[in-house]
């Protein structure tokens, strides 16, 4: 039987999560199923050495990914202080794709991660910016459920109806069913 009339593919999606979760690696998957540029949140937002790029410069580039017809976008930057950055791509994101997955997962990922990444730049990271064993960025891993979280799940709030939030590492195909039961048919390949 052939399928139903196709109605809209998702062309703006969001990836959300704690560091670990695996944001990049489903954006890029997403991106190659769907045909969509994927932009990395993180490789905006860090200048070479892990330096912390200007506020406004960081926000007015991600307003300018926003404001961009086709995207996926993994990465938060939802605290108050970045605000702006997030707001523009809520506004826009046809689907938010929430990685809610526990410390449990996400921390052996991370020190993975680091293990064989160290001192190479990662494909989804600023140039300039090597993979290395941070302990700050650890303990604000570590304490991100508690710390961050709520602020993601507030900022989430308002677009509920779009969101897809996973507490397991997602397949693929499971992400893609279901955001085509939300409405969205999408291209098969």
């Amino acid at each position: 039987m052939p399928p139903g009339p196709v109605a809209k593919v998702p062309t703006r999606i969001m990836v959300m999560g704690p560091p670990g979760s695996g944001k990049s690696t489903l954006a890029r998957r997403i991106g190659e199923r769907l045909g969509l540029p994927v932009h990395h949140a993180d490789a905006l937002f860090h200048a070479p050495g892990w330096v912390a790029r200007p506020r406004d410069d960081f926000i007015a580039d991600m307003a300018a990914l926003a404001s961009r017809p086709e995207w996926v976008i993994d990465g938060n930057y939802s605290s108050a202080h970045y605000g702006p950055a997030i707001a523009e791509r809520l506004a826009r994101a046809e689907r938010v794709i929430l990685l809610d997955l526990p410390r449990r997962v996400t921390i052996p990922r991370i020190l993975r991660r680091v293990a064989r990444y160290h001192g190479q730049q990662r494909p989804d990271s600023a140039a300039g910016c090597p993979e290395r064993l941070n302990l700050a960025f650890l303990a604000y891993c570590w304490r991100w459920r508690r710390a961050v979280r709520p602020g993601i799940l507030r900022a989430l709030e308002p677009v509920d109806e779009r969101v897809i939030r996973y507490r397991r590492s997602p397949e693929m195909e499971q992400v893609l069913r279901d955001m085509d039961s939300l409405g969205l048919r999408l291209r098969s390949g």
